[in-house]
């Protein structure tokens, strides 16, 4: 079971009208820590520090098909301290539906808040899913998207994390589909401003998983706390085709607060067998980027914990 799976994938489809003047008319801004420009490029930057995405191991945490869940599932609460003290891991970023079930719960952030300083972690960003459609065609329905992550911002702030992650999707065309998530995600934006927080959006399926379509809705957001969070896998096609990950991930790499390190499968010597991991890496360092790149593994012939380890060792490399 993928994260998206309940949201539907839409056809992929030529860019209207908007989106080309969006790409062309809207000013660009560099969303790093300091402007590429200024940044060290290329191999002898800094090296960025190492996450893990809860979804890695969400199989241990009572998700995917039946068959392939963990019998006695791990608490979530507890990912912190796998993180830690599996992975050697101490930045972790959340998947909302692991903790669906106790949102309304007033303890929930507090004991979350606990048992992840025990663990000496810290934690980036929640990664929501299921809250409806960016871009939906009825604005109210728009609104309610927004509203609904109001939750999540809470808890996101009271975690410490700097972003919230959402998908843009939507009903239309290209063109409509562009200019409607772009208004929902400047309405979730000016929600989040009073928590200090970012609205980040992945390329997760559907239009969204064309770079060029991306860099136009962010674009017409045209709002610096709203940006990307590139993963290195998610760039297919309505026929489930992979298309250039490098060259998509180029694309959104100037608006990204956080990075997604994507992992299927693994050769003899440990390289991936459908990512270019070396020519990614470069670009993410090339984009001046800075922050954390986070594990996402979601193969299924090795296992989840070995999987992890697979892609902390190219990032390492």
């Amino acid at each position: 079971m993928h994260r998206r799976d309940a949201l539907g994938v839409l056809g992929l489809a030529s860019l209207g009208g908007l989106v080309n003047h969006a790409l062309a008319a809207a000013p660009r801004w560099q969303a790093t820590a300091q402007p590429a420009s200024d940044a060290k490029r290329g191999d002898d930057a800094p090296r960025n520090t190492i996450s893990l995405a809860q979804w890695s191991l969400h199989r241990r945490f009572g998700f995917g098909r039946p068959e392939e869940r963990a019998k006695d599932p791990a608490d979530p609460l507890d990912f912190g301290k796998i993180a830690r003290e599996e992975f050697g891991i101490s930045q972790i970023e959340l998947v909302n539906s692991f903790y669906r079930p106790r949102i309304g719960d007033k303890t929930l952030a507090g004991e979350m808040r606990r048992r992840f300083d025990d663990a000496g972690v810290s934690t980036i960003l929640i990664m929501c899913d299921g809250e409806g459609l960016c871009g939906a065609a009825d604005d109210a329905a728009r609104a309610t998207f927004a509203a609904n992550h109001v939750k999540w911002l809470e808890l996101a702030k009271a975690l410490g994390c700097h972003s919230i992650r959402v998908n843009a999707i939507g009903e239309g065309d290209a063109a409509e589909q562009a200019k409607r998530c772009a208004d929902g995600l400047a309405k979730l934006v000016a929600l989040a401003k009073p928590f200090a927080l970012s609205v980040i959006v992945e390329n997760h399926g559907g239009l969204s998983s064309d770079g060029n379509w991306l860099v136009g809705v962010i674009k017409a957001v045209n709002d610096p706390a709203c940006g990307t969070l590139p993963d290195f896998g998610n760039w297919r096609d309505a026929s489930g085709t992979l298309v250039d990950p490098v060259r998509n991930v180029e694309l959104v790499m100037p608006y990204a607060k956080a990075v997604s390190a994507k992992s299927y499968d693994f050769d003899a010597s440990g390289k991936e067998t459908l990512l270019d991991y070396p020519r990614l890496l470069q670009v993410v360092r090339a984009a001046g980027y800075r922050g954390a790149i986070g594990i996402e593994y979601e193969g299924k012939r090795l296992s989840e914990a070995d999987g992890i380890r697979a892609t902390k060792a190219l990032l390492e490399a």
